[in-house]
């Protein structure tokens, strides 16, 4: 197939690409690389060493002889543009990354909150609303995620996307319903993926467009069939406070020394994906569209669950760490269950790859290789959620300040 990948320069978008080009498809980025310069506005890198797109794709023809071509549009804000290249290039399938993925960055102002909210939100109005102007009729595979079902307990397994209800009628008769899940947001970052259903739910009533929407848990690793191809393919890695997730964080810290930082109780339960079943969910919702007419197709993209604490301690014991229990910056539940159906990708053949201490050690091997790039003062996750809990954080983990005084 001939596929756009919207955001293919990032941290899951670069892989998928590598991944469906290898497997033959025809991969086409469109990206307005907002990712680097966030990491410019940061002060902060990758982990790994990435070059520009252009070399990165160049790296890739000259490893397999397979052209991945680049595109440097801006959906939110090049809706012509991004129509222009639709109309010219008219893809069997798009897969859409480009939104802002962090919900740490999505709270650290009020200007962090506007282009959030501005950039989610118009980027996948305006890849629907071309497509239903342009009546292309590509299927559209969206990466949303489990952060749109919250993380309240509520004793029950969540469900693939919807919700059997049954409502009472006027008669006193109960009446049989299928409802989106209840939205519960943590972030502005989730409230434009709860926002981005609804658009969804729209499109495919309204316009009949296909739509499958990935609604996936925290991703970790960083390595690839493909990224381990060369040097220079390899992927980003996030450590920082606002972008890098919870186990890759736990296994730098450990890697350069750090205390494990644990906020709160630690007894938040996560829903969790290795980078590499992250591509091959995607590759498989790929060859399951929707029939054109139906409801949004929805899948949980994930394979396992687990207290953060629990995942400190692990990684403790293995790498004689010490762990700090800081306070949260973020306003949620000091403990949650979680417990997720994922039946649809079981189905289709999904062989999850779960967390092993060889896969773990691959990581930690990359976070020393590279631990010279690391900024320690960039570790700390200090994003909060509201003003009073801002007051509260713990800008210095390691006691850097007490010592020095001392």
């Amino acid at each position: 197939m001939k596929i756009a990948v919207m955001g293919g320069d990032g941290f899951i978008g670069w892989p998928t690409s590598l991944h469906l080009s290898d497997a033959g498809h025809d991969i086409h980025i469109l990206d307005n690389l907002s990712r680097r310069w966030i990491d410019t506005e940061l002060g902060v890198q990758s982990l790994t060493p990435m070059d520009s797109i252009q070399e990165r794709t160049r790296i890739w023809h000259a490893e397999t002889g397979r052209r991945i071509h680049f595109n440097l549009i801006d959906l939110a804000r090049d809706y012509e543009l991004l129509k222009k290249w639709l109309a010219e290039n008219r893809p069997e399938a798009i897969i859409h990354f480009a939104e802002q993925r962090a919900a740490p960055y999505s709270m650290k102002s009020d200007r962090h909150k506007n282009y959030t909210v501005n950039n989610n939100v118009s980027a996948t109005h305006n890849l629907l609303n071309a497509l239903v102007e342009l009546q292309l009729d590509a299927h559209l595979v969206h990466l949303g995620t489990m952060g749109v079902y919250g993380y309240s307990t509520v004793g029950a397994a969540i469900p693939e996307g919807y919700l059997p209800v049954g409502i009472e009628t006027m008669d006193g008769e109960t009446a049989s319903q299928e409802i989106l899940y209840p939205s519960n947001p943590g972030s502005i970052y989730h409230m434009t993926k709860c926002l981005d259903q609804l658009l969804f739910q729209f499109y495919a009533k309204n316009d009949n467009l296909r739509i499958t929407d990935l609604h996936q848990g925290i991703v970790w690793g960083t390595h690839t069939e493909q990224t381990r191809r060369h040097p220079q393919l390899i992927n980003r890695f996030d450590y920082d406070g606002d972008y890098g997730t919870v186990l890759n964080r736990f296994l730098i810290q450990a890697a350069i020394g750090y205390p494990l930082t644990v906020h709160g109780t630690g007894g938040q339960t996560r829903a969790f994906i290795h980078i590499q079943d992250s591509v091959r969910c995607i590759e498989l919702a790929l060859k399951n569209p929707p029939a054109r007419g139906s409801r949004v197709e929805i899948f949980n993209q994930m394979t396992e669950t687990h207290r953060v604490r629990d995942l400190a301690e692990m990684i403790a014991r293995m790498a004689g760490s010490e762990v700090v229990w800081l306070p949260n910056p973020r306003k949620e539940a000091a403990e949650n269950d979680l417990v997720v159906r994922n039946d649809k990708f079981l189905g289709l053949g999904l062989n999850p790859i779960t967390l092993q201490a060889g896969l773990l050690d691959e990581i930690v091997e990359v976070a020393k290789k590279f631990a010279y790039r690391v900024d320690r003062s960039r570790v700390p996750a200090v994003s909060a959620w509201t003003k009073d809990i801002a007051a509260t954080i713990n800008h210095d983990p390691e006691g850097k300040r007490l010592k020095s005084v001392s």
